[in-house]
């Protein structure tokens, strides 16, 4: 395959990250003809200080600001999502912004229910601190350390924590809390996912566990694949190995394409 018949490819980073969260992930597509965008959620370029306006920024502002870098593209591009970018793909894909997905233990849609205990007393806890959908939420190292960046040396795992920055409060409620929000902001409706989707996530992944991102595979009805990949956590875009991960998406990512180009050459 020609590396300009590639469609452009957008990289949707998580909660508390930025771009560079794909610093690592992203070289394999470049090496493989793939042009990547990876832009930065609202708010999330403005360090350890940013506007009150974050706390209230919702997956819906941040899924509109997708749309509109995606409308400059001039085609459908490629969604690449980890975490709660994972969600915001899934949300860009059933209003017909993706050619294809990959989910990188993507966050659940609304109507997913956790499957886990740890799921469940986090988003208590969470509950327990206030009106947090209110304000910005300062990231956390040892939530950081224990459940996202686990995997990673002592050395790197300090490096990755000190580039994280606020995340919207808001955004959080309407993943954590998505059976109290009322707008029903992290709302996908399966039905209107047409595009092809690849879920991968870590067997050791305590946030978004392979038992809750096997239920959002299941939403789509044979359209999504899920793999369980063995020996990842979280963090899996940035730990040991994620080459072997992207190169496994790049490869899942060539069958679609061929696929797509033997139809189009059948009704040609």
């Amino acid at each position: 395959m020609r590396k300009r018949a590639r469609p452009p490819l957008v990289m949707i980073h998580g909660a508390f990250c930025g771009p560079w969260a794909f610093d690592r992930f992203r070289k394999p597509f470049e090496g493989k003809g793939y042009a990547v965008h990876a832009p930065t959620l609202r708010f999330h370029d403005c360090g350890q200080a940013p506007p009150r306006a974050l706390g209230k920024t919702s997956l819906l502002d941040y899924a509109d600001d997708l749309e509109k870098l995606i409308a400059g593209l001039g085609e459908t591009p490629i969604l690449v999502g980890h975490s709660l970018g994972g969600l915001l793909a899934q949300m860009l894909a059933a209003r017909g912004k993706a050619r294809a997905c990959v989910l990188l233990a993507p966050s659940a849609p609304w109507g997913v229910l956790p499957s886990t205990m740890f799921e469940i007393a986090s988003a208590q806890a969470l509950l327990m601190t206030g009106d947090y959908w209110n304000a910005p939420i300062a990231p956390n190292y040892a939530i950081a350390a224990a459940h996202a960046l686990d995997r990673l040396e002592p050395a790197e795992r300090h490096a990755v924590y000190a580039r994280f920055v606020p995340e919207s409060g808001l955004a959080t409620f309407e993943v954590m809390q998505w059976a109290l929000d009322l707008r029903r902001a992290a709302h996908v409706r399966a039905r209107d996912v047409a595009c092809a989707m690849l879920c991968l996530v870590g067997s050791d992944d305590k946030i978004n566990p392979p038992s809750t991102v096997s239920r959002i595979a299941a939403r789509y009805q044979g359209r999504a694949l899920f793999e369980q990949v063995e020996g990842h956590s979280h963090w899996l875009i940035g730990e040991k190995g994620c080459e072997t991960l992207a190169a496994r998406a790049i490869a899942w990512l060539d069958s679609i394409l061929v696929a797509e180009g033997a139809r189009a050459g059948e009704s040609g």
